[in-house]
């Protein structure tokens, strides 16, 4: 059920070096950026917008009926973005439960946006987010895939000790690939953006180790799969090739 204090906001930029123009370019039809934007509404869990500050990006949202804030253009990260977005379009402090979605996820299923919600039923969480268990090798010890440490704390949820590049942790048994969503209550948002970045956050390349450095918990969802996020042209492919066109 849609919730008035659920905001989703998708933040966008078209600075992409390996694909240039990734939010516009085309999928089953549509740009990219579009049919992030209509996963997310059809997972119906709140307000769904567009941060960006790109007018091209701007106008291909408006053209499908999405909404859009402009946001300014030296944000640092995508956290940023989305604190500036709900400063504008709440100014009225009403919403409770920011979502940053990643605006190259044009496969992601709508139910899977809708999972990052239950971690935050306990009040006892600042944020959360997703993962998946890796069943492969080669994606165990890709520096590219960003893996989860956690204990266990109930069915198909973690409490997040560590995120890495490494092949972690070690010995026997699952092991799990971060997914780039994550719900905020909007006091941690707020805190977490006046934070400065941290020693492992700037050692990893993680943004997420910020929070966990400076004490906030995360709670992690496990979800049956990894939706692809579009970075190489052999990724936009994959994803024409799973949406149809």
């Amino acid at each position: 059920m849609t919730s008035p204090r659920t905001l989703v906001l998708i933040p966008a930029r078209m600075a992409a070096t390996r694909l240039p123009g990734k939010p516009l370019l085309d999928i089953a039809g549509k740009p990219m950026i579009v049919q992030v934007l209509q996963r997310a509404i059809t997972a119906g869990i709140g307000r769904v917008a567009v941060a960006t500050d790109t007018p091209a990006i701007a106008d291909a949202v408006r053209a499908h009926g999405g909404e859009v804030v402009m946001t300014r253009a030296d944000h640092p990260s995508g956290s940023d973005r989305i604190y500036e977005a709900l400063q504008i379009l709440d100014p009225e402090h009403a919403i409770e439960t920011v979502i940053n979605l990643q605006g190259d996820f044009p496969t992601i299923k709508p139910e899977q946006i809708g999972a990052v919600l239950p971690p935050l039923s306990d009040p006892a969480v600042d944020i959360a987010t997703l993962s998946a268990e890796i069943h492969t090798e080669e994606e165990a010890t890709n520096p590219n895939v960003v893996k989860v440490i956690g204990s266990p704390i109930g069915p198909d949820r973690l409490r997040a000790l560590y995120f890495t590049r490494a092949t972690a942790p070690y010995g026997e048994g699952p092991r799990y690939h971060h997914i780039g969503l994550y719900a905020y209550r909007r006091e941690a948002l707020e805190r977490f953006v006046a934070l400065p970045p941290s020693p492992l956050e700037q050692r990893e390349k993680l943004e997420q180790l910020r929070a966990l450095e400076a004490g906030m918990r995360i709670d992690v969802g496990i979800v049956d799969s990894v939706p692809r996020g579009v970075d190489t042209p052999a990724d936009l492919e994959t994803a024409r090739r799973v949406l149809g066109g």
